[in-house]
Formats: structure tokens, C-alpha cells, sequence
């Protein structure tokens, strides 16, 4: 047997032997010869395919494995192109799948530091075959894309892509890696390194967004976008051409650092506004993406092997930092598994179906729960309000959305045309009166939703659901004095709907099953995570989130200056300080709910009195921007308020947050608010922005004793 230069890696694939292994797949395709010109039908074509041979709801991934038999099928092909018998190699992937990245399950199963530097020499090996077979190499990139899966693509000579393909990035920053296979150096160079940054670093920061067909086309990954329907053969005619002469492939995206000291600045320029991006939403608490900004600089005049070596050190370094394997905790254990199976969800059969939504109320927060019923379920949707002035612009403001999503390329006029219509709206509810579902968006006072939810029993069938997206009051209590208090769920969104994943299902002890099942199905038909939770006051992210914002703001009242008590929080990496969090929300709201938390809890929720001076003289929030790019508070504002003898450092602060913290989440998790401490993090990542690279709130709180030095043992009882 020929010895490759795979078998090196033998010992690293034995670590992992339960690995899922995608398969590569190669069979010659023979081109089509055009009408005149150059007869093709001697040029041939080997087309590998990554397939893992299960169904589509299981993507294609890549571990030692996987990659030892892309490079040996590689080496295979390199040996026939030699030799003449193939012109060119294609690689694409099974439906909707290029390749979704590294394996993660396998990935975390590789501890020792020599794993993490054989796994990037692995990818490196295989992807460096891909871009110098002797042959050109084309990727045909037919759905997602992530991480190693695009850098596949970005090794090919060539690339085509689908309209239809969707999950394209790379998306390493946020799970506490780099691009480790060619990705960083590649990419800038395909598309210049404003594009390459937004992909590697402002995407992954950003709710770990993903691109389309597309828009990879237009930025430059890809030479050329094909329809679905017929999207291989497209490809492949395509590639035919390329081979024959009869295509030219242009790109006016590429640059080259190395030729162009335009294009160095540039690059400079552009690593320099994503550090401060990373500053801004990170706070520089989490390693990942500064460490893929120095790869990005320190390889703008390298030679791609010499990044590859980068690459080589930042992820060996990585894969042994606790940030990776929180990160691994966060995003592959609660956020991919746990989401998907919700605890105490009841058996998706007994949801029943929902074919018209009523929204009570047409304010923005109603407006965008009608966007995105309307978007996802293609159901209508009608909003009510007490006058037809607020339901016109109610309904105008989701016809609006639509609008800026068509001019974005993100619904064909077909599409917005046809959501558009699905959104009406009504001063008299008994437009609800053939509706399934109905979700009151109205003031946060308890007298006010029970008296919408009488009013919406008497129009609407016994089946109908009625939920409510209170953020903090008792859902039992709305449900009192109604006919049928069964129906009544707690279907609590966060703000901005269209962006935040969480949802959290509130169940009221009378909270029928099949009620709750349709809540669930819902959220997910929604594209929405749901975590259950008991119906106490806050539910979760609301009562964690008012914690700690009650004690920030009780430490700037005590006499701690506001910049130190603001940024105490600043080394866990929040995506933004507890003051400009506050002015976000709006102070009335905050101090309502502070205030509704109070009366449920007692004095561990602090009202502030400063705060409500500010509510009472219209002031929107304690800072002001400078020229300067910074802040201050205004001396009219100073004037207002006043402040103990008894300031804190903003180590104490620290401490002393984290402790409330524990505390809180101790006392939620013994009243049964959720199931266990993987749904606080769950619901703290999804509804509150808690930084992925800590690995959630609990295993945080364990981390630094505070859990320990408040509730005596840790949350998390295996913990190291």
C-alpha cells in the first residue's frame, strides 16, 4: 500500500473513533461540448462529493477523520490529473450542505495541546492539495458553509454558489476560535479586507449572523451565482466553459497587500475599526477574535504558508484556553442540543394548528410581534388598538419593515407583497373572533391585560389560546375570573423581536397541555428558541438581568462614582454597561419592573430613587455623548440626585454583583423556575447577550466562588 502523507495522523483520528464521518464521494463527470469552438467531450471532470449518508436534518461536519479521507481521495485525484485522465476536480456537498465546520463534539474530545496543533496541520495538509492538485479545482458551494466547510471553498481555483444556499461564514470568533484552515488569509484577498472582516469578525459578534448566496457572490467569494433548481449542472457547464477559454473569470473585489500600498492601508485601516468593533462588544474579555485580527495583520505581507503557521499557533493556543471550552459548553451543549429539546416540553402532537394570529395592541412592541408572526407562519395577522390612529401606524410601521427588507434583497416584491397583506388591523376585537392564537402586547399593569384578556374571551372560539408578553407580571393572576383559565400562556419575546432567539413559555398552574404544546411548536415554527418556565415574577432573564442592574445602580447611589460603577462589569465581557442597558429599555420601564420585582422579592431589588428623579424630569438616561467620542452626565443632571458617603471599588463592585448573582440564581433554580442551571444560561445567552466564551452564567458564577461563597456548593457539582 502507497504510504500518504495522511498517515501521520492516525494516532490523532483514534482519539475520536465515534466520529460522524462525511464521506468523500468522487465520480468523473464527462463536460458537455458547446456548439462550435473547442469539442469538450475529452475534458473530465472528477466530482467529489462530502456526504455523510444521513438525512438532511443532520449536517455534514469535519474531524480527523473526515479530513484523513478528503486528503487521501485528494492525493487519489492528484495522482490521476497527473496523469491525465481527469482536467479538473469539482467538490460540493449533499443537499442544503457544503460542509457546516469542524465537528465540535469531536473537537472537544482532543485535550492535549498536540491535538489542537495536528488538527490544523490535518486541515492545512488537505486544503493545500485542494489549491495545487495540478488541475483546477472548483468548489460548487450548494447550501451552508461554515468555518472549514467555506475555507474548502475558498482552497478551489474557482467557486460557484447557489441563490438558494444559506449559512455562509466564518464564524470562528465566536466560538472561540480562528479560522484555522486557510480562511484568514484567503478570504481578504478574494474580497478585499473590509468584507473579510465583517464575515470574520463584525458577523460572528453580531448574533453570529451568516451570509446568502447572494451576497457571497457580490462581495466576491463566489465567481458565479446559479438558481437552484438545476444549480450542479449549471455549475458544471459552467466549469466547462472556465476550462475551455470560453469564460473569463474576473474579480474586482481581489486585492493584493503585497503589490498595492493603497491596498495595505486599507487593510491596516480596516484590522484597526474591527479591534474597536471587538472592543465595543466584548469589552476584549474574550481571546478568539483579537487573536484572528493579529493573524489577520501579522499575514497581510506573509506568504500563505507562513499565515498557515499563524494559524497553526492561534489555534493551538485556543483549544486549550477554558474560553474555548466554555465556549463548546454554550454553543454546541445549550444552544444546539438543549434548545432543540426543550426541558418539560410537552409532546409535540398535542399542539394544535394555528391559521390567524391576533395581536392586541399596535405599539412597537406589538408591531414587531405582527412582523414576525407574519413572516414566519405566512398566517394573518390582525392588530387592534383603541383607536384606528394607533392601528394605522401599528400597520404601517410592519409595512415599513417589509419595505426595507425587500430593498435589502431579503423578500422578492412577490414575498413582501404577500406578507404585507397578511397584516391588518382593527379598533374592534372582534376581528380575533376566527383566530387560534391571540397575544396581548399592551402596558405592563396587571388591571389593564385582564381587562383586555375579558375582552378577547368574549369574541374569540373556547379553543383559542390567549398568551401574554409580560416581561415580569403573574400570568396566573391575568388568567383569573376568565371562563376557560386553561387557555392562558405566558409567550414572553425580547426586544428586538426579529433578532433575539428567546422565548420564554410561562406556565400558570391551570396552563392546559395542549395549550403549551402549540406555544412550543410555535416558538420553533417562529425560529425561535423556547425555555420553560415557571410563572414567578421576571420569570428569568427579567429577574437575573434586574439583580444585577439593581445592585450597580445601589452601589452609584451609595456615593460610587458612575464611570466605576458602570464599568465594574466590564472584564465578563457584556455586550453593553448596566446604565446604557437602562437607558435602552427606558428608565419607566426598568424602574417598573424594578419595582414589581420589590414587591415580589423584597429589598434584594433596589429602587433607586435617583433613577425616578430622572424618570420624573424627562431625562432619557444618566449619559450624555461628548464631542470627544466619550460621555459624561450633564451637571443639571448631577443636580437631581443624591448619594451616600460609602463608595465601592469597582473590584467590590464586581464581587459584590456576582454574589447577587449566585444568590438569585439559587433561590430561582429552588423555587423550580426552570428545570436546571443549563436553562439559566440558556435563556441568559439567548435573552440577555451573556458573552458564549463564558460558557454561560452558572458555570461562570462556579468559576470565580461566588456560588460557593453564597449558596455553599457549586451549580455545577463535576466542575474541576
Amino acid at each position: 500500500m502507497t504510504a500518504s502523507a495522511f498517515d501521520q495522523f492516525a494516532d490523532l483520528a483514534a482519539e475520536v473513533p465515534s466520529e460522524i464521518v462525511t464521506h468523500s464521494l468522487v465520480k468523473d463527470v464527462v463536460l458537455p461540448g458547446p456548439a462550435g469552438g473547442r469539442d469538450q467531450s475529452s475534458l473530465k471532470i472528477a466530482l467529489l462529493t462530502l456526504d455523510n449518508g444521513l438525512d438532511h436534518s443532520k449536517p455534514t461536519t469535519l474531524g480527523p477523520n473526515t479530513l484523513i479521507e478528503l486528503g487521501r481521495t485528494l492525493e487519489a485525484l492528484r495522482g490521476r490529473a497527473a496523469a491525465g485522465e481527469i482536467q479538473a476536480v469539482a467538490v460540493t456537498g449533499k443537499p442544503y450542505f457544503l460542509v457546516a465546520g469542524a465537528d465540535l463534539t469531536t473537537v472537544k474530545q482532543l485535550r492535549k495541546p498536540e491535538h489542537g496543533a495536528q488538527m490544523a496541520r490535518l486541515g492545512h495538509a488537505a486544503y493545500d492539495l485542494l489549491a495545487d492538485l495540478g488541475v483546477p479545482t472548483f468548489a460548487f458551494i450548494n447550501g451552508v458553509a461554515l468555518g472549514g466547510g467555506l475555507e474548502i471553498a475558498l482552497a478551489c481555483t474557482y467557486r460557484t454558489v447557489s441563490t438558494g444556499a444559506s449559512g455562509l461564514g466564518l464564524p470562528e470568533a465566536f466560538i472561540g476560535l480562528v479560522p484555522g484552515w486557510g480562511g484568514v488569509y484567503r478570504l481578504p484577498r478574494l474580497t478585499g479586507p473590509e468584507a473579510a472582516l465583517k464575515i470574520m469578525i463584525e458577523n460572528p459578534l453580531s448574533n453570529n449572523r451568516t451570509i446568502g448566496g447572494k451576497e457571497a457572490f457580490s462581495v466576491g467569494i463566489a465567481d458565479a451565482l446559479f438558481e437552484p433548481a438545476d444549480f450542479l449542472e449549471q455549475s458544471l457547464a459552467w466549469a466547462g466553459n472556465v476550462l475551455s477559454g470560453r469564460t473569463a473569470v474576473a474579480r474586482p473585489n481581489a486585492v493584493d497587500p503585497t503589490a498595492d500600498a493603497a491596498v495595505a492601508e486599507r487593510w491596516d485601516a480596516a484590522a484597526k475599526a474591527a479591534r474597536a468593533l471587538v472592543a465595543a462588544k466584548t469589552g476584549d474579555a474574550a481571546p478568539a477574535p483579537g487573536k484572528v485580527l493579529d493573524v489577520f495583520e501579522a499575514g497581510k505581507l506573509a506568504t500563505q504558508k507562513e499565515s498557515a503557521e499563524l494559524e497553526v499557533e492561534a489555534l493551538t493556543y485556543l483549544m486549550q484556553t477554558p474560553q474555548f471550552r466554555d465556549t463548546v459548553y454554550a454553543f454546541l451543549d445549550l444552544v444546539q442540543r438543549r434548545a432543540k429539546r426543550p426541558a418539560g416540553a410537552p409532546d409535540a402532537k398535542l399542539a394544535r394548528p394555528v391559521t390567524k394570529v391576533g395581536v392586541v395592541g399596535a405599539g412597537l412592541m406589538a408591531s414587531q410581534l405582527a412582523l414576525v408572526f407574519a413572516r414566519q407562519l405566512k398566517v394573518p395577522v390582525v392588530l387592534t388598538d383603541i383607536d384606528q390612529t394607533r392601528v394605522d401606524k401599528g400597520v404601517a410601521y410592519v409595512h415599513g419593515e417589509i419595505e426595507k427588507l425587500l430593498a435589502k434583497g431579503r423578500l422578492s416584491p412577490g414575498a413582501a407583497n404577500r406578507t404585507k397583506a397578511l397584516v391588518t388591523g382593527s379598533v374592534s376585537k372582534a376581528a380575533f373572533a376566527d383566530a387560534d392564537f391571540v397575544i396581548e402586547a399592551v402596558f405592563e399593569e396587571l388591571s389593564v391585560k385582564k381587562q383586555v384578556f375579558a375582552e378577547v374571551e368574549a369574541v374569540v372560539s373556547s379553543e383559542c389560546i390567549l398568551a401574554t408578553n409580560t416581561s415580569s407580571l403573574s400570568v396566573t393572576a391575568m388568567a383569573e375570573g376568565l371562563e376557560h383559565p386553561e387557555r392562558v400562556v405566558g409567550f414572553h419575546f425580547f426586544n428586538p423581536v426579529a433578532v433575539m432567539p428567546l422565548v420564554e413559555v410561562v406556565r400558570a398552574p391551570e396552563t392546559d397541555e395542549a395549550v403549551l404544546a402549540t406555544a412550543f411548536v410555535l416558538a420553533k415554527s417562529l425560529k425561535k428558541t423556547a425555555v420553560l418556565v415557571k410563572d414567578a415574577a421576571a420569570f428569568v432573564v427579567n429577574r437575573v438581568l434586574l439583580r444585577l442592574m439593581g445592585e450597580v445602580t445601589a452601589t452609584f447611589d451609595e456615593g460610587t462614582p458612575a464611570e466605576v460603577a458602570d464599568t465594574a462589569l466590564k472584564p465578563i465581557g457584556l455586550p453593553m454597561t448596566p446604565f446604557t442597558l437602562a437607558a435602552l429599555v427606558g428608565l419607566p420601564v426598568a424602574q417598573h419592573v424594578a419595582e414589581s420585582l420589590h414587591s415580589a422579592f423584597g429589598d434584594r431589588f433596589h429602587v433607586s430613587a435617583n433613577q425616578q428623579r430622572l424618570i420624573d424630569a424627562g431625562i432619557k438616561g444618566l449619559w450624555v455623548p461628548t464631542t470627544d467620542g466619550g460621555h459624561e452626565i450633564p451637571a443639571t443632571t448631577l443636580e437631581l440626585l443624591s448619594f451616600g458617603d460609602a463608595p465601592s471599588t469597582a473590584e467590590q463592585v464586581l464581587t459584590r454583583c456576582e454574589d447577587a448573582l449566585a444568590e438569585e440564581i439559587g433561590l430561582l433554580l429552588s423555587e423550580g423556575v426552570v428545570a436546571g442551571p443549563e436553562d439559566v444560561d440558556l435563556c441568559m445567552i439567548l435573552g440577555a447577550g451573556w458573552p458564549m466564551h463564558l460558557g454561560g452564567i452558572t458555570p461562570y458564577l462556579d468559576r470565580v466562588g461566588a456560588a460557593e461563597r453564597v449558596t455553599g456548593r457549586k451549580f455545577h457539582a463535576n466542575d474541576a
